[in-house]
């Protein structure tokens, strides 16, 4: 069934539902991701979807619940669906996500563009059949933006409507095509990517790191349980970066920089 067809038919009392958060979970599928990194990103967020601490932070809420839409990107074209958007406000609800989650089976494509996957996001925010107190994108990635308009364009186009983006960049050397990656993509995601009150990210350097990294981000943008979130991942080992307001100092155009210079190892002799 196609995205417009699962929300037809979807009961016409939920249309329009009042949730406590409206997130968009945006997954980094590009090839410089090694099949077996994209297996623990796909079973890390299936873990952290169904998590107890994470089921408590929903419950938790003003409203109890939360809705939740899930999809893979990499280049302008390279978007796909994991789950449509879904009601979460009890185990069960989350069981399936979970479920759904673990039986997919992610492709890497290629190129980077967190502007396109932003900009998805947000029309995936306007198809929704819920009305979210807040409405949060969660970007990972391990690359800076190298295909379509500027991130920092399409940041704007999130932040003019009060949708807060968040990031969870994976710093991690043991992909493919590392040459694209940058040393300090905590701090271009901190300058160029996320944005809005409150937003944050959580770099993970290492894949063990990663269900923990996951469950914690979770949490922290379903409720921000304070006394979970501090026992859960020592700050010392992932700490949490917030957003800068100035880019001045950071050229946030750098991957498409590394494309210009690089791309002749995609060209044919």
């Amino acid at each position: 069934m196609t995205a417009a067809g699962m929300l037809a038919a979807l009961p016409a009392g939920h249309a329009q539902e009042p949730v406590d958060v409206a997130l968009v979970l945006a997954v980094d599928v590009s090839r410089s991701m090694s099949p077996n990194e994209l297996t623990i990103q796909r079973e890390g967020y299936a873990a952290a979807l169904n998590h107890p601490d994470v089921v408590r932070a929903i419950g938790q809420g003003a409203y109890g619940r939360i809705a939740v839409t899930m999809f893979e990107w990499a280049g302008n074209s390279a978007i796909r669906p994991v789950f449509d958007w879904t009601l979460v406000e009890a185990a069960a609800d989350a069981d399936r996500l979970s479920a759904t989650v673990r039986g997919s089976s992610p492709m890497g494509q290629r190129r980077t563009s967190i502007s396109g996957a932003i900009l998805h996001a947000l029309k995936r925010l306007d198809d929704a059949p819920f009305d979210g107190f807040r409405k949060v994108i969660d970007i990972s990635g391990d690359g800076p933006n190298n295909q379509g308009q500027p991130v920092i364009e399409a940041r704007e186009v999130a932040l003019a409507r009060r949708i807060v983006v968040n990031g969870l960049p994976l710093m991690t050397t043991d992909g493919f095509d590392g040459g694209f990656n940058i040393p300090d993509l905590d701090d271009y995601y901190a300058n160029c990517v996320i944005g809005g009150p409150g937003s944050f990210l959580v770099p993970v350097t290492s894949w063990d790191q990663f269900p923990e990294a996951i469950r914690r981000k979770l949490i922290l943008e379903i409720g921000a349980l304070p006394a979970v979130e501090q026992t859960m991942v020592p700050a010392q080992t992932m700490p949490i970066q917030r957003w800068r307001t100035s880019t001045d100092s950071y050229d946030c155009m750098i991957g498409e920089k590394i494309w210009e210079q690089r791309q002749w190892m995609f060209q044919d002799p």
